[in-house]
């Protein structure tokens, strides 16, 4: 995972992760957004370990750049390269995820989109 992503870790600031995300979250879907938002707050956890947060880091760096496997602006099927990399990288950190991180993650997408 890591050696797949890290390229893109020059890529991930937190204005161009909010940045994305805002722009589209309605596109890019609910488990897209989800995924990006949970793997975000497990980054800002001071407990997070440090490769983890490298993984973390790579993975959204992918999401936030404009080169990808798949263009995001291809109808349908454009964040799925996306979704494969994040729900990768949560797989890899997923003991570093708390319960306290999906909850915020599902609460902002329900204060942008309810």
């Amino acid at each position: 995972m890591v050696n797949q992503t890290s390229g893109f870790t020059k890529d991930f600031t937190e204005t161009s992760f909010w940045k994305k995300v805002k722009q589209f979250a309605g596109v890019a879907g609910k488990e897209v957004v989800e995924m990006a938002l949970q793997l975000y707050y497990a980054l800002q956890s001071p407990d997070t370990p440090a490769w983890s947060k490298t993984v973390i880091i790579g993975a959204l760096g992918y999401f936030i750049s404009p080169i990808d496997a798949i263009s995001d602006f291809i109808p349908m099927v454009g964040y799925a390269d996306d979704l494969g990399v994040l729900a990768a990288a949560i797989a890899t950190v997923k003991t570093n995820i708390t319960d306290d991180m999906r909850a915020k993650a599902a609460a902002k997408w329900h204060e942008w989109f309810h």
